[in-house]
């Protein structure tokens, strides 16, 4: 279901602004920061202030048009209908692997069997290092 029509059956206004932010961010080919959405958003319509970027993203977050997922000190948005996927990144260099939703589908099923809790691994991510850093880590371990 669209986020225009989940707005419509709640009986909100599919407002300019809200309508850009969506566009905005449907229209990304990647995750955007409340302050990236909000430059956006400056480009295209002068005078909106950050206020209504973050009440607009609060809002489509609570409706489930939008996920928001906490990537270090920030927050990142992206679209519901991109559907579920987590993300390897990387602390040394800041690389973001996409992982296989299913890849969870184990642990999903052993926290059900052992102690009756459904989980949602909608968009997870999780921070390590990267093959490329964790050799540059083990080469600078070895030279000490």
């Amino acid at each position: 279901m669209s986020c225009f029509t989940i707005l419509k059956e709640k009986g909100m206004k599919l407002t300019p602004q809200r309508r850009l932010i969506l566009d905005i961010i449907h229209d990304s080919d990647r995750h955007l920061t409340a302050n990236e959405i909000f430059d956006y958003v400056q480009t295209r319509a002068f005078g909106v202030n950050k206020s209504t970027v973050y009440r607009t993203l609060g809002l489509l977050e609570e409706l489930g048009c939008v996920y928001k997922s906490e990537l270090g000190d920030r927050s990142i948005y992206h679209h519901a209908e991109e559907g579920h996927h987590n993300h390897l990144v990387c602390l040394a260099c800041g690389k973001s692997i996409d992982c296989d939703e299913n890849i969870f589908s184990p642990v999903e099923t052993a926290l059900d069997q052992k102690y009756g809790f459904q989980v949602s691994f909608r968009h997870i991510i999780m921070n390590g290092l990267c093959s490329d850093c964790r050799e540059k880590s083990y080469v600078k371990d070895d030279v000490k």
